[in-house]
């Protein structure tokens, strides 16, 4: 077994956290041909991405109490080896509803993956100590979508896209034998709560009712939602408008990334310099900055490809500075819930990713100008979420004065 503190655990979780970008960006480079052999819409193969987001969102408010009260380890195999079922579904599906439906059982076992590995490092670790580690392996686990899209086009063109969700069910497989044979349970004995509906409807009125918690849970799912739009919608930007090659398509993506990566590698670094609020605030003022240039590029049509890559990879600097933060300053008040706390942070995360994936699919005008709108609105209304509530509630020692040891 791993020693729960060793970069080994840490390196474990984060590729258990991956099967989330994995499940959403992998097959991103196929959704117009699986719009055109299913006989789908665009629409409706974006529905997909919604539909995943949905039951990722659901399962996250069934798993976090599940795993408080069992510990985070028989959930996590669990909810995998359901993952790797529907994703051999997803693999068999004929037609677009099928697809669908495997898509949202797919979520109800995926989440259990990024939820409670989340929720394992706030086990493991204190708040501060939880967002440099947060950090650390948004850094590590940045290789999942900068290599998913080239995977995904490589296995597109080799095999079709049947091959891309094949591969996903040998990934989870892959992470619960690890999970099984090396991870120990980092849930403590004292800190496991009784599963019955009364304590659960408590615990979670409990975080609800957390102003800190909102400040940061609201502010992390308006900036993922901003995220969301562009997963949604890039496929049909690059490759239908801008002429992108599925088979290029990961390249343009991995620029992309590289900004998440750098972000999230900033956060990483300079945790032991800067208060956790102080880092929130200047990946916020980014992410604004970002997709605030990409829209008022598509509005002014300039239509190429670098009008969309280059302001997405500023917003993307922003969003890898921000996220640890957001996870870290939510769950920092619930030591001892902090799978409940984890299910509704992704709850509102998942739930506003997935409207606002509809809201990219349905208004929708064949130009890059929709989703470069709705990723500037998500941007400025984060901004707004943090001022109004967050930075009058820090978390507990957000505020503290950094150290420079």
């Amino acid at each position: 077994m791993l020693s729960l503190t060793s970069l080994s655990t840490t390196l474990l979780l984060a590729a258990t956290v991956a099967l989330g970008p994995l499940a959403t960006d992998m097959y991103l480079p196929a959704m117009p041909q699986m719009g055109e052999l299913l006989g789908a819409s665009t629409g409706q193969v974006q529905m997909t991405l919604s539909l995943y987001m949905a039951g990722f969102a659901l399962a996250q408010l069934i798993c976090g109490p599940l795993a408080d009260s069992l510990g985070r380890k028989p959930v996590m195999i669990g909810g995998l080896l359901l993952f790797t079922v529907a994703s051999v579904g997803c693999a068999l599906a004929t037609d677009i509803e099928g697809l669908m439906l495997c898509r949202f059982l797919q979520a109800l076992g995926g989440s259990a993956g990024p939820v409670l590995g989340r929720a394992a490092v706030r086990d493991i670790h204190s708040p501060r100590e939880a967002a440099r580690i947060m950090g650390l392996m948004a850094a590590i686990m940045g290789l999942a979508p900068a290599l998913a899209p080239t995977l995904g086009g490589l296995l597109l063109a080799a095999s079709g896209w049947p091959a891309i969700f094949l591969a996903l069910a040998g990934y989870a497989l892959l992470m619960v034998t690890l999970i099984a044979l090396r991870l120990p349970e980092p849930l403590p004995l004292h800190y496991r709560q009784p599963l019955r509906p009364r304590p659960l409807l408590r615990n979670y009125g409990t975080v609800l009712r957390d102003r800190s918690f909102q400040g940061y849970a609201v502010t992390n799912a308006l900036v993922f939602s901003g995220l969301f739009a562009f997963l949604s919608g890039s496929s049909f930007v690059l490759i239908d408008f801008l002429g992108v090659s599925p088979s290029a398509f990961g390249a343009y993506f991995s620029v992309i990334v590289f900004g998440f990566v750098s972000g999230s590698f900033l956060s990483a670094r300079l945790a032991r310099r800067f208060s956790p609020d102080q880092l929130l605030r200047a990946g916020l003022g980014i992410a604004v900055l970002g997709s605030g240039l990409m829209a008022a590029l598509a509005w002014a049509e300039v239509f190429t490809r670098m009008a969309v890559i280059l302001p997405q990879m500023l917003f993307m600097i922003g969003v890898g500075l921000t996220l640890p933060q957001t996870l870290a300053g939510a769950l920092a008040p619930f030591p001892h819930m902090a799978g409940s706390a984890s299910a509704i942070y992704g709850c509102l995360q998942m739930s506003a990713a997935a409207l606002t994936g509809l809201l990219v699919g349905h208004f929708h005008n064949g130009t890059s100008q929709t989703m470069a709108t709705v990723i500037a609105v998500c941007a400025l209304a984060a901004g707004l979420s943090y001022l109004l509530r967050a930075a009058r509630q820090p978390a507990p020692g957000f505020d503290a004065a950094p150290s420079h040891g």
